[in-house]
């Protein structure tokens, strides 16, 4: 019986060194408690990227230190520290295990002794708008080429303006983006983004913009980033009507009359994500006469909308929606119901679900394919 066990000792310990976690545990398991710390340590040396994966589906959380509890916040916990990392018993590595699909791509931090950190052991970050949080990247995620810098392929550029609104009472930075090659003698369709800086900052927008265009991808467009100044009350509060009133009948007609760009609603659009989803379903709602393209991404759908969606004649609109599987569990239910609203009306759209989290990290790599869908190229 003791020969059995030394040579199980021996093929499990082989099966540990090639960054097998499962079969780590297992080995360690076996171990007498005063060689455990030793093994986790020689482990740890030997893995140096953390977490660790497992048949492609299977994820091990670990943490090594000192400390009375290790928890994990993030995506697939509703960024609530409700889960509790397993010390192995006899050493100071804690570990949960858990699943997630193939190619799934999730954001999450440690909370050990309630302090929020990065992993210390995961190489990859992602900066989103709540900070920069840890990043994990399952075997069969692969990032969007659209997302990265080209150097060889032509550049839009990017100018400013502060404009102030009498109905608001506020001024703010309203970024225009201009195509390459970009000529007053043409008409350009074009593109309004909620949350317009973060969109530059934090979704490279600018980089798939010229990468979509540049392989003929999209037509030629221009964007227009408006970024918010009270951002719940003008994208989902007691402003929404005073702040589409601002871009329809102040801000649109003084863009128009500068640049030159497509006055058919069909090659006009409007982009948001989360309440300026909802702000983008409402304004189109309320103008579809200005806007006849609207893209929801992880958006709240607010009961104004969907009930006048529901009363109302189609307008002319149509429409991209989608959600993370590991979105806010609130706004699920909402776009679900909305979604069924637009098959019952007939509307065109497109909606996707993705297993990502309610993140920039998500809407960044998925904003083209509405951009794709609205501006196909001529």
């Amino acid at each position: 019986m003791k020969t059995i066990l030394l040579i199980l000792l021996i093929l499990l310990s082989q099966t540990a060194i090639s960054g097998n976690f499962g079969s780590f545990l297992n080995y360690v398991n076996l171990v007498p408690l005063p060689e455990r710390q030793s093994k986790v340590d020689s482990f740890m040396k030997t893995n140096p990227v953390i977490p660790a994966i497992d048949n492609g589906t299977s994820v091990y959380f670990i943490y090594k230190g000192q400390a009375r509890s290790a928890m994990i916040a993030g995506d697939f916990t509703g960024w609530s520290p409700t889960i509790s990392m397993k010390q192995l018993s006899g050493t100071d590595l804690f570990y949960y295990i858990t699943h997630f699909e193939s190619n799934a791509r999730i954001e999450y931090k440690l909370v050990i002794d309630d302090n929020w950190m990065l992993d210390p052991k995961n190489p990859n970050s992602f900066k989103g708008g709540m900070g920069t949080n840890s990043e994990l990247k399952m075997p069969g995620y692969v990032a969007p080429p659209e997302i990265l810098f080209y150097a060889v392929i032509p550049h839009g550029t990017i100018s400013d303006t502060s404009f102030y609104s009498h109905d608001l009472k506020n001024s703010r930075n309203v970024k225009i983006y201009l195509p390459s090659g970009y000529n007053r003698k043409k008409e350009y369709p074009v593109i309004l983004f909620h949350d317009g800086l973060e969109f530059i900052t934090l979704a490279d927008i600018t980089n798939v913009l010229d990468y979509l265009i540049a392989h003929n991808e999209i037509e030629p467009v221009i964007g227009v980033f408006v970024p918010p100044v009270d951002r719940t009350n003008e994208y989902a509060g007691d402003l929404k009507d005073t702040f589409t009133n601002f871009i329809v009948k102040e801000l649109m007609p003084e863009i128009d009359r500068k640049f030159s760009m497509a006055k058919n609603p069909q090659k006009r659009a409007i982009i948001g994500i989360s309440d300026g989803g909802n702000i983008s379903l409402y304004m189109g709602m309320k103008h579809p006469e200005m806007f006849g393209k609207i893209a929801a991404m992880s958006s709240d759908v607010q009961d104004v909308i969907s009930d006048d969606f529901k009363k109302s004649d189609k307008m002319p609109l149509e429409f991209y929606l989608d959600l993370g599987l590991y979105d806010i569990p609130v706004l699920i239910p909402m776009v679900d119901d909305f979604i069924k609203i637009l098959q019952k009306k007939e509307y065109s759209y497109q909606f996707k679900t993705w297993p990502e989290g309610h993140s920039w990290g998500n809407w960044k790599s998925h904003v083209s394919i509405p951009l794709r869908q609205f501006f196909p190229p001529e």
